[in-house]
């Protein structure tokens, strides 16, 4: 029951803080998300959560969350505000502008990998500067509900006053301390949170933007699935032409890529958390957590392979993140109940299994 409450009372203080009214960008909620990936990514072998992370991660992560934003979306033909305007001018917040102006500057590479490895000088001042602007405004005015302080998922060594000389300084802490309790309730209560977070979003770029709520929620956040078709073949050859969950021949144009761990849940695109499906699996297993015998095979799969998955990510310039991925399936799958339903076939499910899934991840 404690355990319960504490959920309980973290959910509602991430409600209390995600209050659209008192929102005047979106910054807020990258924060939020950011916060929340980094804290399954970095899950350690026995589950357990980080005690603390970064400000450029998390500037790396705030930067990948906005990077689909930035595109033109298709009903208006301009890249949709992120912030309530004022005086009548439309204006962007620093850290869109600052995207918008890389990849302007930038414009072959069309994910943030790709941008990072194409120019790395350009990313890292990108990074730099996503990472003071996050230090001067969201992150010390987060954890409030109203003009009250509310203390409740970290704490930092630096307040609202900080100036750029001393975030440039030698003596700058860029710790974010998770305080006791709140990694684990980000990473237990992910699967509820991320899609929570993701609609409010969406909700209030509808609101700042004039726009219906349904088109945009898909377009803001959903993956590139047109890149993921280059990984097929390479894929299916890996998996000596099977598919990854039947084990049946992959044949002909109805094969599709999977995130194992679903999109849904975290949003992973690095080649450790893909795989090679029939399209009828893949419908199947849609954002269902694959069952335990699903598990040992991606797990054995990814350590057996790990040089050649790394040599295709390199080929097609793709993301490889195996500690990462890893991280993720860690901080989820040994957190389930153990009456949850996991996706074993077409139509077939089984318990967690809590000891064996704690055994495959050890």
């Amino acid at each position: 029951m404690h355990l319960m409450d504490d959920a309980a009372s973290f959910g509602e203080k991430i409600l209390s803080v995600l209050d659209r009214g008192s929102f005047t960008s979106t910054y807020k909620y990258a924060v939020l998300l950011g916060l929340l990936d980094l804290a399954l990514e970095a899950t350690e072998r026995d589950g357990a959560p980080p005690t603390s992370v970064t400000t450029p991660q998390l500037a790396s992560r705030v930067i990948e969350l906005y990077w689909p934003h930035v595109r033109e979306f298709p009903a208006t033909s301009r890249v949709l505000q992120q912030n309530l305007p004022q005086r009548g001018t439309r204006g962007t917040p620093e850290i869109v502008r600052r995207i918008e102006e890389f990849r302007a500057a930038h414009p072959a590479p069309g994910t943030p990998h790709r941008a990072r490895t194409a120019a790395p000088a350009g990313w890292a001042r990108l990074a730099r500067e996503v990472e003071w602007k996050l230090v001067e405004m969201p992150l010390p005015r987060l954890q409030r509900v109203g003009d009250a302080p509310l203390p409740f998922l970290y704490a930092i060594r630096w307040d609202e006053t900080i100036r750029k000389g001393e975030f440039k300084g030698p003596d700058f802490d860029n710790s974010i301390r998770f305080l006791p309790g709140a990694a684990e309730q980000l990473v237990r209560l992910s699967g509820l949170l991320r899609p929570l977070i993701q609609r409010e979003w969406a909700a209030l770029i509808a609101r700042f933007n004039r726009l219906p709520e349904a088109a945009l929620e898909e377009f803001l956040f959903s993956s590139d699935r047109a890149a993921l078709a280059m990984l097929r073949e390479p894929l299916r050859e890996l998996q000596r032409g099977e598919c990854f969950y039947c084990a049946r021949p992959l044949r002909g144009a109805a094969v599709e890529v999977d995130h194992f761990v679903p999109w849904s849940r975290h949003p992973n695109d690095a080649i450790e958390n893909l795989v090679a499906a029939h399209a009828s699996c893949n419908g199947s297993k849609s954002d269902h957590l694959a069952a335990s015998t699903h598990v040992s095979r991606w797990v054995r799969r990814d350590a057996d392979a790990a040089a050649e998955l790394a040599q295709i990510a390199r080929g097609l310039a793709w993301p490889s993140e195996p500690d990462a991925s890893l991280g993720v399936a860690r901080g989820i799958y040994l957190r389930l109940p153990e009456d949850t339903r996991l996706w074993r076939g077409r139509g077939e499910f089984e318990g967690a299994q809590r000891a064996r899934l704690a055994g495959l991840f050890a």
